[in-house]
């Protein structure tokens, strides 16, 4: 069995308890047809065997894995109570458990004194940033690095900002000195700097741009969604150490606790360093804001209704895993770390692989072997549905050509080539890395 059944138990001793909690009120019982519900649930459950299976450690694909037990359980606990994260009256508990739960996000980044919420997503963490930047240097340009994702161009978009991309160097990093060149031509509001690049894992310059910052008088941005986590790891090299360790000094961070914080989809976080910019979110509801003069979260929130289990959850984590350094939370997120280099080590010795450059976090790029990139990209693409074929799925990426180019000798005949990618994010990846490599072997031609 690979999915956990163990915890189900807990599960039904914990909604006892929180029911207990409501005894005083009259008899009620919901009516539910428990054999109806039985019926469309097993019909669901049919549908849902149709998935790669995130949970096993032979999945070595995409950022997917199933939350912990302990934020599955809380989430569905609270679930029988729905609360909604915007105003106190529909989240008495679970407000206050978010607030507590952030600040314990800020102070792993070192800051004591912040603003920040949950959100539904990294993507919406990201535009709440981009938000305020753009409210606090109207009509400013805001550039990200070429490898910076997606969302930031489109974001930009929505609020009507001019965005552009900058050139990236040799390992997928922001390159510094395009960034100044660019900074030297003026109108610039915003600066995003990507902590885990979601195609590569890169980590930009950030102590390089700290500095551009004090001559150019930029907001810094951190888009740490996928990679804020690893602040807590032991074994970065250098260059990503010295970029984690200054990150207190960013304006605004974005982290995504559905990522490498154990949680379901459905949880992100934006932080500010200045809480002085709660003033841009002013606003009144007088039908939401009437059960207290404390802070309701939806006054320095762009989205209304939130997911108040999202809160619970993830709340309920950090009690059995606190984020401290040397930590067993920490040690996991270095073991994702470990195994990335473990595999990297292993295809760059071998001679039917191409690496380029060793992973910055737990993002491993390769491919087999090929005289030219267009060859390059057709075995690939092999290559990973004979890997599937047997129970051992990976992903593929398309990257630029001039990002590979100074790693392989090959013939350039494409400007974009096809490569696998393998996101090792789960702390059990380092005890498969032996059996994920024996069986890219057996799939190749």
């Amino acid at each position: 069995m690979t999915l956990d059944t163990r915890t189900l138990d807990i599960l039904r001793e914990a909604v006892l308890h929180l029911d207990a909690g409501f005894a005083h009120l009259p008899a009620f019982e919901s009516d539910a047809d428990a054999d109806a519900i039985r019926a469309v649930l097993l019909e669901a459950a049919e549908r849902m065997r149709d998935n790669y299976p995130y949970q096993h450690p032979l999945y070595a694909g995409q950022m997917l894995k199933p939350p912990h037990a302990v934020a599955r359980l809380a989430y569905a606990l609270a679930m029988y109570i729905n609360p909604n994260n915007h105003a106190l009256d529909g989240s008495r508990a679970s407000s206050p458990m978010e607030k507590e739960a952030v600040a314990q996000i800020a102070a792993m980044f070192g800051w004591q004194t912040h603003l920040g919420h949950l959100t539904s997503s990294g993507t919406l963490a990201n535009l709440e940033a981009l938000w305020v930047g753009g409210r606090l240097k109207p009509g400013k340009t805001v550039l990200a690095s070429e490898q910076a994702h997606y969302t930031h161009s489109r974001i930009s978009d929505v609020l009507g900002l001019p965005f552009e991309s900058v050139a990236t160097d040799s390992r997928a990093r922001l390159d510094v000195n395009a960034l100044e060149d660019r900074l030297k031509r003026g109108d610039v509001g915003l600066v995003v700097v990507t902590l885990g690049t979601t195609s590569t894992g890169s980590v930009d310059p950030l102590p390089d741009v700290l500095a551009l910052r004090d001559r150019y008088g930029f907001r810094i941005h951190a888009d740490a969604a996928y990679g804020g986590y690893f602040t807590l790891a032991d074994n970065l090299e250098a260059d990503a150490q010295a970029a984690y360790d200054c990150l207190a000094e960013v304006d605004s961070l974005a982290i995504d606790p559905h990522k490498h914080g154990l949680q379901p989809y459905g949880c992100g976080c934006i932080l500010f360093r200045d809480p002085s910019v709660g003033r841009l979110y002013s606003h009144d509801s007088p039908y939401t804001y009437f059960t207290s003069a404390e802070l309701h979260l939806g006054e320095i929130s762009l989205e209304c209704s939130r997911a108040g289990a999202a809160a619970v959850a993830l709340w309920t984590t950090m009690r059995l895993f606190p984020l401290e350094r040397g930590g067993a939370f920490a040690a996991d997120i270095s073991k994702a770390r470990a195994a990335a280099l473990a595999l990297y080590d292993k295809l760059h010795t071998d001679a039917d692989f191409l690496v380029a450059f060793p992973p910055e976090l737990d993002i491993v790029i390769y491919a087999p072997r090929a005289t030219s990139a267009a060859a390059i990209s057709a075995e690939t693409r092999a290559l990973f549905e004979r890997a599937a074929a047997r129970d051992l799925h990976l992903a593929v990426a398309t990257l630029p050509a001039a990002l590979l180019r100074p790693y392989w000798d090959i013939e350039w005949d494409t400007e974009r080539v096809a490569v696998l990618r393998s996101v090792l994010m789960k702390p059990e990846h380092l005890d498969w890395i032996d059996a994920i490599y024996a069986r890219l072997r057996a799939s190749l031609r």
